[in-house]
């Protein structure tokens, strides 16, 4: 892995399933996020997704790229457009910064997530490859 490496883009299905789900599992019961009339009446045209399902997705895009052995070590992402059912969010990202050191190789990967309104989430992830581990994409993940 070296600075400027491009990771391949990942396209995830923005679902209503997915917001709900992703919603309940953070224990976030806001209506936003899973009452289409609610959040309606509050100015949106759709329940969307939560920061916490935007944060374990670009966890999940980094942990998949860089293998089973990556550890996160600072995720610090920021929102935009919302996440709303029916989109599609595209994740990409490039190593900014690696270094290396004895038990592995820690890079900064700078993290884009698009959907059709523009920029859902930005940000950056400081992930640690063990040595060793390369960077195979994990079982399941991106190929």
């Amino acid at each position: 892995m070296n600075a400027g490496d491009r990771l391949p883009p990942l396209e995830i299905p923005i679902t209503r399933t997915l917001i709900v789900a992703g919603a309940i599992a953070s224990r976030d019961y806001q209506d936003v996020h899973h009452d289409p009339d609610l959040a309606r009446q509050k100015g949106s045209p759709d329940i969307f997704m939560n920061i916490l399902t935007t944060n374990g997705l670009v966890g999940r895009y980094i942990t998949d790229h860089f293998g089973p052995g990556a550890v996160l070590r600072r995720v610090a992402i920021r929102l935009g457009a919302p996440n709303h059912p029916g989109d599609t969010m595209v994740l990409t990202g490039t190593v900014e910064e690696v270094v290396e050191e004895a038990d592995g190789d820690t890079a900064t990967v700078r993290v884009v997530g698009t959907n059709g309104i523009g920029k859902h989430v930005t940000g950056t992830v400081m992930v640690t490859v063990p040595a060793g581990a390369g960077t195979e994409p994990a079982p399941g993940g991106p190929s």
